[in-house]
């Protein structure tokens, strides 16, 4: 159990015991294995069935599949958890959506979570929420900020993308990290910030923070340190594997050319894959151009590019998840696309973890 110093002077001889809420596929517990700290995961949680079989195949642990909102302040005190990790439904905060917020049905589980920390005899030391794009400035977010200023947590806020960490792949995400005082972060300028930079995460005070900017063109800069595409995908050589049933269909590409985000082996940026990825093509994610040599990519008709989707274990690769990770042989392809869509960044989440657990006191 923790103590009163917060466990000051035992991070080093006992691990940290973390509770994992809307484990899906794993990505939080792999960001938390790639940020090499001293934790175990004593709960999952996630409600989906699907998603529970591939956290349970890859980490020989059944997630919780009960409902969050049943929970109690005593269920959660009974796991002697000092650190929660979330990654709450985005539906309510899409710019797409309808941004209900709060007022959403999705919104509930996690405005119960909040509810039980102040009712909590043992309240986590820190906490790690992630989530779209748009959270930082809904009303649930205003909501969380309040509760957790008012139970003694300081914060530090992000929004970043794995562009800025090398990772061609542009999926800019809101970060929350907070702990608990007398706990404090490495550098304290940022309390109560939104940075748009991983500055602090690099031992870095001189960011450059846009509050103003949502669009995520500030990692535009950060392009020309990504690795290609072209490094991340699963088939070196095309010849050796049948691809064919990633092909895109020539009639999805002359009704949809236009609109499609089509990449090369050495480009360094694609766009964000959705769980809608495969079942089409419009705003879910890039289409890789397996042409070859190509005179020029600007003018090149469509239909000589080969376009392809990327696989689930490529779109896998781009969320930087490690080389182990497999699906179960049921999962269908739709659902490998679903649930990689609505994972998350090991690449970002790590450094973000690594730098939450440094310096706990």
């Amino acid at each position: 159990m923790a103590s009163e110093g917060l466990r000051a002077g035992i991070s080093e001889e006992k691990p940290w015991r973390v509770l994992e809420f809307y484990s899906g596929v794993g990505g939080m517990r792999y960001s938390l294995m790639k940020a090499e700290v001293n934790a175990t995961v004593v709960e999952a949680f996630d409600i989906n069935d699907v998603a529970n079989d591939v956290y349970e195949h890859n980490f020989g642990h059944r997630p919780y599949q009960g409902n969050i909102q049943s929970l109690s302040a005593n269920d959660l005190d009974s796991y002697k958890a000092d650190v929660w990790l979330l990654s709450p439904p985005c539906q309510p905060y899409t710019r797409q959506g309808l941004q209900k917020g709060s007022s959403d049905a999705r919104a509930s589980s996690f405005l119960r979570i909040l509810e039980l920390i102040p009712q909590s005899l043992q309240p986590p030391v820190m906490l790690f929420v992630e989530n779209v794009v748009g959270f930082e400035t809904s009303d649930t977010h205003k909501i969380m900020v309040d509760m957790l200023e008012e139970n003694n947590y300081i914060l530090q806020e992000f929004i970043l993308s794995p562009l800025q960490f090398g990772v061609p792949y542009s999926r800019p995400r809101y970060f929350c990290l907070a702990k608990r005082k007398p706990s404090s972060f490495r550098h304290l300028k940022f309390n109560s910030r939104l940075l748009y930079s991983p500055g602090p995460l690099q031992g870095h005070e001189d960011v450059k923070i846009n509050p103003n900017d949502q669009s995520g063109g500030y990692c535009n800069e950060f392009i020309q340190i990504c690795q290609p595409v072209k490094d991340f995908l699963e088939f070196k050589d095309p010849d050796k594997s049948s691809l064919d049933h990633y092909s895109v269909p020539l009639s999805l590409v002359e009704r949809w050319g236009s609109a499609m985000d089509i990449v090369f082996p050495d480009s360094k940026r694609c766009c964000c894959f959705t769980k809608s990825y495969y079942r089409f093509v419009k705003g879910t994610g890039s289409l890789l151009a397996t042409a070859g040599e190509v005179n020029d990519k600007k003018t090149a008709p469509l239909e000589e590019l080969c376009l392809r989707y990327f696989t689930p274990r490529e779109v896998a690769n781009l969320h930087s998840f490690p080389g182990d990770f497999q699906f179960p042989p049921h999962i269908s392809l739709r659902q490998c696309y679903a649930l990689l869509g609505n994972s998350l960044s090991v690449g970002v989440v790590a450094p973000l973890l690594h730098y939450l657990f440094s310096d706990p006191v």
